[in-house]
């Protein structure tokens, strides 16, 4: 499962997303089988359209066996933040 949340982004990719995600709620993606190699291109032209816009915020999640939780995280515009076990219970740290 992957989801992507965008917050205050122009609407170019609320239409890339949603030509490849559902939309579950406004600014809400999700997507059950998304290959590695699909989510590592959504997330190269979500990247390169921030790195020119540099407006609102974005979260990709999805599993990962090897992170802490099963969980991996990427985001821009927020504070950097990581998913960490502390005790068996999952938190996000700023960083």
């Amino acid at each position: 499962m992957t989801v992507v949340v965008t917050r205050d982004v122009e609407a170019r990719y609320r239409g890339f997303l949603a030509s490849i995600m559902l939309e579950v709620a406004p600014g809400v993606y999700v997507s059950p089988n998304l290959t590695s190699g699909v989510r590592e291109r959504i997330w190269a032209v979500i990247e390169g359209w921030y790195g020119h816009l540099r407006r609102g915020a974005i979260v990709m999640i999805w599993r990962d066996i090897t992170a802490d939780g099963d969980l991996a995280l990427r985001h821009l515009g927020n504070p950097p933040k990581e998913i960490v076990d502390s005790e068996g219970i999952l938190l996000v740290k700023s960083q």
